[in-house]
């Protein structure tokens, strides 16, 4: 088990280096570096999930659960309004006092969940690129590491992209209220993507535990992971998970889903073009597990004709060229995160590879090749 010491500094890195957008979570995590109580709640995580952004989420998941009054005057998901003040760590204590079993069960058994809905604006041309690469018009699109699957429902979401004149456009779905909206900045030069000549036309995930969104407290955990000032994300969250309890689609457990994509394939019928999806999913693999699963997608891609799209750090998801320049970001903006958006399908009879586009992490910009 880590020492305290260690812990304290993990806290006090993640508040300093990851919450300049967050405040609450800056003085939180402040707080809760110098709470022994608080780092030994964190030390019952197990080490690949000691994390600071665990405790944050198991905290503000209590918080929305109403079992947190203290700490809920502090945040706007809960409609609390109270700046982080000096009664803030009186307000941690109590609730690590009462909470203390539910809050170990997150920790040992949980894990951030957060599935980032506009990364669609990224998705969606991708999913474009793809079809028009296979010549295919239905998709059969698999989620790897799908959560709870809300990135299925991507064609089904109203996306607006703003260009760099100032004027905004519309893809996908039309707003009407209900829908999941994504707004994302178009950057560059690069033709917007048309409607879609393409259908999903079966939707499925995998992950070791995915979401069931039809369930309060597992919905509930998706909200908790969510930043508390972010009302955007907060209401996107909420209308897609909405949108997809009508929606056709099949999430699986697999304890181990490289092995679960090849029964997936051979279930599939004729006359769709199978293509996974993996976004952020990769960063979490150990080098034996990322190796598997690139040599089983690429032979699947060889027998089967699988296409993959592939959202990752560069240094994961460009294999076979050097990863394009990165565009002039917008201000404020930083590098260290874009995701790089690979297409990697069959060609001639052989494995091509191709950089579609950068983007945000979560969707806020977008620069398409």
């Amino acid at each position: 088990m880590e020492n305290a010491k260690t812990l304290s500094t993990l806290m006090r890195r993640f508040g300093r280096e990851e919450c300049s957008q967050e405040p609450l979570y800056a003085a939180l995590c402040a707080v809760a570096a110098e709470d022994e109580r608080a780092l030994a709640l964190l030390a019952e995580a197990p080490p690949e999930q000691r994390k600071a952004n665990l405790l944050l989420a198991a905290l503000h998941e209590r918080v929305l659960a109403g079992a947190a009054p203290e700490l809920a005057a502090y945040y706007p998901s809960a409609g609390g309004h109270r700046g982080a003040d000096a009664g803030l760590a009186a307000a941690l204590t109590a609730c690590l006092a009462r909470e203390w079993p539910a809050l170990v069960q997150h920790l040992r058994s949980g894990a951030t969940q957060t599935n980032e809905i506009a990364r669609g604006a990224a998705i969606l041309p991708a999913l474009g690129a793809a079809a028009a690469a296979t010549g295919a018009c239905d998709l059969a699109l698999l989620d790897f590491g799908c959560s709870a699957g809300l990135n299925l429902g991507v064609d089904r979401y109203a996306l607006r992209y703003a260009t760099e004149d100032g004027r905004w456009h519309e893809r996908g779905a039309v707003r009407d209220g209900a829908r999941a909206e994504i707004e994302s900045r178009w950057l560059g030069t690069a033709a917007l993507p048309a409607d879609p000549a393409w259908r999903i036309a079966l939707r499925h995930g995998l992950d070791p535990a995915p979401v069931d969104v039809t369930d309060p407290a597992r919905l509930r955990w998706l909200q908790a992971c969510l930043w508390p000032h972010d009302a955007s994300r907060r209401e996107r969250l909420d209308r897609a998970a909405a949108q997809m309890q009508a929606l056709p689609h099949t999430l699986r457990q697999a304890d181990d889903c490289i092995a679960a994509i090849e029964p997936w394939l051979a279930g599939l019928p004729a006359g769709v073009q199978p293509v996974l999806l993996t976004s952020w999913v990769l960063y979490y693999f150990n080098d034996a597990d990322l190796a598997r699963l690139r040599a089983t997608v690429d032979r699947l891609a060889l027998s089967r004709g699988l296409a993959w799209i592939c959202g990752e750090l560069p240094a994961l998801s460009a294999r076979d060229r050097e990863p394009p320049p990165l565009p002039a970001l917008p201000a404020g903006e930083v590098a260290a995160s874009a995701t790089l958006w690979v297409l990697r399908w069959v060609a001639s009879g052989r494995i091509a590879e191709r950089a579609l586009g950068w983007s945000h992490p979560h969707g806020r910009w977008l620069s398409w090749l």
